[in-house]
């Protein structure tokens, strides 16, 4: 835990997300879509030129250390296009890219990392790239419905095939960095909130011919940690299906005074989690954040609630195409 390095900027590109927003006004360190895809040659606005909004996350998170810059894939968002058409109107060298995670079991998340590491071994000349996996990911996952029935989700590829797209599976429940130093990626996380209780409707099979069984909790939900020297600690959850206090309270815990500067992701405070808005909004305020970076599954109720407690100076949505430098 204590071999995360500080480095000395962060940038982060929203490759995949939900939105799409390239005319709210921003504050300096974001860069929005159009300006980004101007510098990359656009001369005319056109929807063919423009980035696409998907249901998922996708973040390109590039760490400026002594010794040059580090990059990791951080989701693969959920399908392979929106992958490829934003990486290419962004003009992302996917070469520089030299590791890879996958948050959690979700196909929103999962569903465009093939074609992503695709992209990466054939724009570094062929390296496999190491992506770290969780080994409870791989179970069948589906959601119950109201009448009792199951909508089966898309499957998380076994580590051998990650390894045919030319991936190096690093499958681990440890906590460990990686990239010289410039990443942290957690351990499972404790659930300590009464609140922050799940999926409730997730199920999932114990193994090949089980019974759905109740699967709300996650337990291969991971987050990643950059620490930027003279900010702080800047926390990435993808999903938050185990609850983002519970996130912030487990960093808190694995760097100790350290100050924690931002969180960035899906809160998941939608759909049926809409009932713990208050007690989230309510209870970010006790980890002193500087910045609260909205994105995928918080949800428009979420995000209201959040800029009405803490403002637009703390509360800084995220939109496809966006970059953030901290």
């Amino acid at each position: 835990m204590h071999d995360l390095q500080p480095v000395e900027r962060l940038d982060i590109q929203v490759l995949v997300d939900n939105v799409t927003d390239t005319l709210s006004s921003t504050p300096p360190f974001v860069t929005r879509e159009f300006a980004l895809l101007q510098r990359q040659g656009m001369r005319i606005m056109a929807g063919a030129a423009m980035c696409c909004a998907n249901h998922g996350l996708s973040l390109i998170i590039t760490a400026h250390t002594a010794a040059g810059p580090r990059t990791l894939l951080f989701d693969g968002g959920p399908v392979d296009y929106a992958v490829e058409r934003n990486g290419v109107r962004l003009g992302i060298d996917f070469g520089t890219i030299g590791a890879a995670m996958l948050s959690h079991g979700h196909w929103d998340h999962a569903g465009g990392l093939p074609r992503a590491i695709s992209m990466i071994v054939q724009a570094n000349g062929g390296r496999a790239v190491p992506l770290f996996l969780h080994p409870g990911m791989f179970r069948p996952r589906a959601q119950r419905q109201p009448d009792g029935g199951v909508l089966p989700m898309d499957p998380i590829p076994a580590p051998a095939e990650w390894a045919l797209l030319g991936a190096e599976p690093v499958v681990t429940d440890a906590a460990q960095t990686c990239l010289d130093g410039a990443f942290f990626i957690s351990g499972e996380i404790p659930r300590i909130t009464t609140y922050e209780t799940g999926v409730a409707n997730q199920v999932c099979r114990p193994s090949d011919g089980a019974d759905w069984q109740p699967d709300p909790l996650l337990i291969d939900e991971r987050f990643l940690v950059v620490h930027v020297r003279n900010k702080g600690l800047v926390l990435f959850s993808a999903c938050s299906h185990a609850g983002i206090v519970n996130v912030l309270h487990h960093a808190r815990v694995l760097f100790p005074g350290v100050n924690l500067h931002a969180v960035m992701g899906g809160f998941h405070l939608s759909g049926i989690t809409e009932a713990i808005i208050p007690d989230t909004v309510r209870d970010l305020g006790n980890f002193g954040l500087d910045l609260i970076i909205p994105a995928h599954c918080t949800g428009w109720r979420a995000l209201n609630a959040l800029e009405r407690a803490y403002g637009e100076k703390v509360v800084v949505p995220s939109a496809v195409g966006k970059r953030f430098t901290l």
